[in-house]
């Protein structure tokens, strides 16, 4: 992933030139008022009259020119020497101060006056080299003033220390938001590592919207994933060790029996109920084993377009053999035309057949076993009919739960995971399935999956 899509990156960026510019404005503005009210060094009106004065004896105008300019480095805003009310270098002076000059003059003395906020101006009476009067005209943003030297390196210590500080500022608040969540990651990662697979991070107060956070939602996705895997597994192993107990109980009790027994032949039958014990087991395990795998999700599973009519079709030929070993007739209803689903060729396989195999178990000697395809309402619908004895009302609900065998089972083979691996069957492939009782008796089960266009399966 590119930094520059990164929110923690502009976050930092936005937060670090806040900070920069934080500094320049207000380390200019505190070094200024620090420069004035603090470390400043108030202004000799006199000796800066004097000086002008010598500059002017020693080189005319020209001199006073520069002595001028040096001064403006130092915080003096304007300044000149006047001799008989002339100036005897350029200035540049608010009208209200040049029309207050010739009055300030005559009176013969020196003046410091403040005119407005921030701005100050001194009249100092200085005597020439030749005994003439004259008089230094200055202006200054304030009484007092530092070298410029002083001035900077003034600027760069506040600059430098006000860097520092919204730099440490804003460095902690940046690591503070950083290692809150990692911190709840690692605590939750600690705990889930001891056994605690209901732990879950959460949000943590002041967590951002930003990749922390992600991963924050996606390490409880994950671990609600394991807990769920966890959970499953250990369900199936204690349903797998119940249900082994009873036929491997048989079991020992046959062998034990055949070991006993008089005669060959007494033993063969006993063997042939343990062989068709064993032919029980290996059902029942590999019917669990599908259901586990179906639970807990299949990776990579195969997948295309495929017409549902013709698997159905498919699907009775291959229990047409069973069906008529009890005179049971298979009747299909297609559709007018092809039925068009997605989905896993060999699970969808595998739940017709055992709804077409349950109907058959528990239909009459003699009856029949019907099966529609067609295009409805919630999509692609496949319904098998029996005639069998039907489910109580209130065993409906729980006729999907693997295990459960109904009060109308007891006479009928089975371990209850048939429809069980059907309707997860469905849930994969985005579909459901339903069940109800027949008018006149049987069960009626009904699947729906999602529809393909005709365009889209061509």
């Amino acid at each position: 992933m590119s930094p520059f899509r990164s929110s923690i990156y502009w976050r930092l960026l936005i937060w670090f030139c806040l900070a920069n510019l934080l500094v320049l404005f207000l380390g200019g503005f505190l070094a200024r008022r620090f420069v004035e009210y603090t470390t400043a060094v108030e202004i000799n009106w006199v000796a800066l009259a004097q000086d002008a004065n010598q500059s002017y004896d020693a080189g005319g105008a020209n001199a006073l020119t520069e002595w001028v300019k040096r001064q403006r480095h130092q915080g003096i805003l304007e300044a000149t020497l006047y001799e008989n009310g002339q100036a005897l270098s350029p200035v540049r002076l608010p009208l209200s101060i040049q029309k207050s000059l010739p009055a300030w003059f005559d009176a013969g003395r020196d003046i410091l006056l403040q005119p407005r906020p921030g701005l100050y101006l001194s009249v100092q009476q200085v005597v020439g080299g030749k005994g003439q009067v004259r008089e230094l005209v200055a202006l200054s943003r304030t009484h007092t003033r530092l070298r410029q030297q002083s001035r900077e390196k003034i600027l760069l210590g506040i600059q430098l220390s006000l860097s520092l500080l919204f730099i440490g500022l804003v460095g902690w608040w940046v690591a503070r938001s950083v290692a809150r969540p990692v911190g709840a990651l690692r605590d939750a990662t600690r705990r889930m590592a001891a056994g605690e697979l209901s732990t879950r991070v959460g949000r943590p107060p002041g967590m951002a919207h930003d990749e922390l956070a992600q991963l924050a939602y996606d390490f409880d996705a994950m671990a609600e994933r394991i807990e769920a895997l966890v959970a499953h597994d250990r369900r199936v192993l204690q349903d797998l060790s119940h249900e082994l107990r009873s036929p491997l109980a048989r079991l020992h009790l046959i062998l034990e029996l055949a070991q006993r027994s008089n005669g060959t032949a007494a033993a063969d039958a006993y063997f042939q109920q343990a062989e068709t014990e064993i032919s029980r087991l290996d059902r029942m395990t590999g019917e669990m084993l599908a259901l586990s795998r179906l639970e807990g999700g299949i990776p990579g599973m195969n997948c295309e377009n495929l017409d549902l009519v013709e698997l159905a079709r498919e699907c009775l030929e291959q229990a047409d053999i069973e069906a008529h070993a009890r005179r049971i007739v298979l009747q299909l209803i297609p559709s007018d035309g092809a039925v068009w689903v997605f989905g896993s060729v060999q699970l969808l396989e595998r739940a017709v057949d055992n709804l077409i195999a349950n109907a058959i178990k528990f239909s009459p000697e003699g009856g029949a076993v019907e099966l529609s395809v067609s295009k409805g309402e919630h999509g692609a619908e496949l319904t098998v009919r029996d005639r069998g004895p039907g489910v109580p009302e209130a065993e409906l609900a729980s006729l999907f739960r693997p295990f459960f065998r109904g009060s109308n089972a007891v006479r009928a083979e089975g371990h209850g995971l048939g429809l069980a691996i059907v309707q997860r069957v469905m849930k994969i492939h985005g579909g459901e399935i339903l069940a109800g009782n027949r008018d006149g008796g049987g069960l009626e089960v009904w699947l729906s999956l999602p529809l393909v266009q005709a365009d889209a399966a061509g």
